[in-house]
């Protein structure tokens, strides 16, 4: 289990590395790839779990993702005694994915005066703040998660493939239903650059929206219990 652990580590800190990264690539200022829009943020958090995955999956099942570790253990797709184990493992691996990024764009914190900015790259925030419905798109972003996941994992497929079509499920999701919230799908993604956010030297920075924060985390696991379930049901 330790090895599965130290996978689960090292594959959500590529996703969050590459994740965050494309994320501040696009919004700081001065960024080579300053204004690429949604689409470029799409494909590249989709590449990020891509090659998360390759890199988690050599160790473990790179879940990568609490909400799918959870919804896994629901319906006896994962042990329950590597439950806290994986989730230790993934939030340590997001905080310091995040904080490489800050090291790899440090001149463009002091580039960038907006603190909305900064922290919307670590972190999710919704366009229309409403915490029941941001809840809900959540919620139904990753039962879209765990379901599609559930359903590559049971049918056939080519060595290697799956941490691909993984990666385009996410670009899916991210067109598609992302719009409202940044789609988290994730609570790892989103807390745990939230964390690094609040306590790196961020040059501008300002507040760490906490009120919010409970939405990205508890709205991914209670739409990855869902997908399972659904999942479990089919008559497959």
């Amino acid at each position: 289990m330790a090895t599965q652990a130290i996978g689960e580590f090292i594959g959500t800190f590529v996703l969050l590395l590459l994740g965050n990264g494309v994320c501040a690539a696009v919004n700081l200022n001065k960024s080579k790839a300053q204004g690429a829009d949604w689409v470029v943020i799409a494909l590249g958090w989709g590449l990020a779990v891509t090659m998360g995955a390759y890199v988690g999956g050599m160790m473990g099942p790179a879940h990568l993702n609490p909400a799918v570790t959870i919804a896994f253990a629901v319906i006896g797709l994962t042990k329950w005694a590597a439950v806290v184990p994986y989730i230790i493992a993934q939030m340590l691996g997001a905080i310091l994915g995040a904080a490489v990024v800050w090291l790899a764009y440090r001149p463009h914190w002091e580039a960038t005066e907006d603190p909305d900015t900064i922290l919307g790259v670590f972190a999710t925030e919704p366009a229309i703040r409403s915490l029941g419905n941001n809840f809900v798109t959540e919620a139904v972003g990753t039962a879209i998660l765990v379901l599609g996941l559930a359903a590559f994992g049971h049918g056939s497929m080519a060595d290697g493939l799956n941490p691909l079509v993984a990666g385009s499920l996410i670009v899916s999701i991210g067109l598609s239903l992302g719009g409202p919230t940044g789609y988290a799908i994730n609570p790892a993604r989103d807390m745990g650059p939230r964390i690094a956010h609040a306590i790196l030297p961020i040059a501008n920075k300002g507040g760490n929206d906490w009120g919010y924060s409970w939405v990205p985390f508890f709205g991914p696991i209670v739409g990855g219990i869902i997908g399972a379930l659904i999942f479990a049901v089919l008559p497959i």
